[in-house]
């Protein structure tokens, strides 16, 4: 599919407003939104304005595949705002290579990927895992216990987590996969676990209503998250709101966007966020949703046109200065060069961020060096 000649900029938003994953990619899509209604407010593009076919795949992957399909075949769209997990966007990655389409992807995951026919824009391991991993052996010890969601995001997660502790000299205690849509009595079965065990450190990858009840039932059992924290890749802002900040206050998260951030992008962000979402927080799901669209705007406005190939090309020559800071699309990857981040929740439900990094860090989506030299392990 090639430009169109229509009055309108096409484009496809696929996002889960119900299932596992309702919250966060609810957050996606408000991102999104935003981000579409300003551009519009502001004029479109080279004068015309965004038109969005949105449908929500609630959480099932074959729905993904279906819509992404429809989309493409028949709604004359050819770039695909969308997918969450990793499990959606292998769903739909045959139909959009098969199409030639162009899918923007902004959700962090666990690497090992490359498409000419994909824009990723949330973090891999090298911008978060790696860090976090090295924060926690540094500040809070070297016995880990891993409790993980069953699909490849959180294997691969705790895969990476294994690797780095045991290869500086930390432990691994318990490994547990739970099914994504995990009930109350399972969990409390962990928790149980976790108190009879004393880890140094909880590493959660559990998603959705599961990560939620994990963290309520952690702080009815009585762990203390500043002796024995939760460190995860996903939990942030409005999550925490759902579960209560009084309840997530010590807990850990590596991200490269807080809504804490002090800076002139973000306070803009943040007031278009309110005026149209009202108390609801920013977080890491909705600000980089949010600046994708808007790289994807600029790298529209520099090639003038819908064709893929034209638009990968015009992405890798564009910034946009982000709630998060400057970004930019790596040429040789197509993922985001980004700031790594740890942020310790605080009782008003925002994290303060603990650690930055010093510079950009360019995805390393295959892991070739795990460039952890900057916090002094080997």
């Amino acid at each position: 599919m090639s430009s169109q000649s229509t009055a309108d900029w096409r484009i496809g938003v696929l996002f889960s407003r119900s299932g596992v994953t309702g919250v966060t990619e609810s957050e996606h899509f408000f991102g999104t939104t935003l981000a579409i209604e300003e551009l519009n407010n502001l004029g479109g593009v080279l004068g015309k304005q965004f038109l969005a076919v949105a449908y929500d795949p609630k959480g099932s992957p074959d729905e993904y595949r279906r819509l992404a399909t429809k989309m493409l075949i028949e709604d004359d769209v050819n770039v695909i705002f969308g997918c969450s997990r990793s499990s959606s966007r292998k769903a739909v990655l045959p139909i959009i290579e098969r199409m030639n389409g162009l899918l923007w992807y902004c959700s962090i995951y666990e690497g090992f990927e490359y498409s000419q026919n994909v824009i990723y824009t949330g973090a891999v391991p090298n911008q978060n895992s790696i860090q976090l991993a090295t924060y926690l052996l540094q500040n809070r010890g070297s016995r880990f216990f891993l409790i993980g969601a069953d699909y490849i995001y959180p294997r691969e997660s705790n895969r990476i987590m294994r690797d780095m502790v045991e290869t500086n000299g930390g432990e691994i205690l318990e490994e547990i996969y739970l099914s994504v849509d995990a009930g109350k009595r399972e969990l409390e079965d962990v928790v149980r676990n976790i108190v009879a065990i004393q880890p140094d450190v909880v590493f959660s990858t559990l998603v959705g209503h599961g990560a939620r009840e994990f963290y309520r039932l952690y702080r009815e059992n009585g762990l203390d998250p500043n002796r024995m924290p939760i460190a995860s890749l996903t939990m942030a802002e409005e999550e925490v709101r759902l579960i209560g900040p009084g309840l997530c206050k010590g807990h850990i998260t590596s991200a490269t966007y807080f809504g804490s951030l002090d800076n002139e992008s973000n306070r803009r962000f943040i007031e278009l966020w309110k005026q149209r979402y009202g108390d609801r927080p920013t977080s890491m799901w909705s600000e980089m949703a949010y600046s994708q669209v808007h790289l994807f705007a600029r790298a529209l406005e520099r090639c003038g046109s819908l064709d893929t190939r034209k638009l990968v090309q015009a992405a890798h020559k564009v910034r946009f200065e982000s709630p998060e800071g400057p970004l930019s699309i790596d040429e040789e990857s197509n993922h985001c060069v980004l700031t790594p981040r740890i942020g310790v929740c605080q009782e008003d439900g925002q994290f303060k961020v603990v650690w930055e990094g010093s510079t950009q860090v360019k995805a390393d989506p295959y892991l070739s060096t795990y460039g952890f030299a900057e916090f002094g392990l080997r």
